[in-house]
């Protein structure tokens, strides 16, 4: 069993920064890829960005384009979301997930509990 532990969420105000942290834990071996979704009151929950552990590649969906940045430490076996220039509409409750890779993309099989991320004008 995988367990993902998300950190960092918070209030600010809108233009400003935080940055989101998940560390898996357990049985990691066959994990290779990692997301971070997030789901607002109302809404569906839908996928932000994406990293494949091999090649460190990103994908965005484009909302956040230009905006977020997903990183990894692989021997932390974490992964970052540092997100800039923060807008309202960014609120939401923000999960991590973990998977292995199908060929470009990245099924979620592991969920972290999620943390929240508040915008304010």
């Amino acid at each position: 069993q995988v367990q993902l532990l998300e950190s960092g969420g918070a209030s600010v105000q809108a233009g400003g920064s935080l940055r989101l942290s998940c560390t898996a834990s357990g049985f990691t071996n066959g994990i290779n890829c990692m997301r971070w979704f997030r789901q607002a009151p109302g809404k569906d929950r839908g996928g932000v960005a994406t990293i494949f552990a091999g090649d460190g590649s990103t994908i965005y969906t484009d909302s956040v384009k230009g905006r977020f940045t997903i990183s990894q430490d692989n021997a932390k076996n974490t992964v970052y979301l540092q997100m800039d220039s923060l807008k309202t509409e960014d609120t939401a409750m923000y999960y991590c997930a973990a998977g292995r890779k199908v060929r470009t993309t990245c099924p979620p099989l592991h969920w972290g509990q999620g943390t929240q991320v508040t915008v304010s004008e």
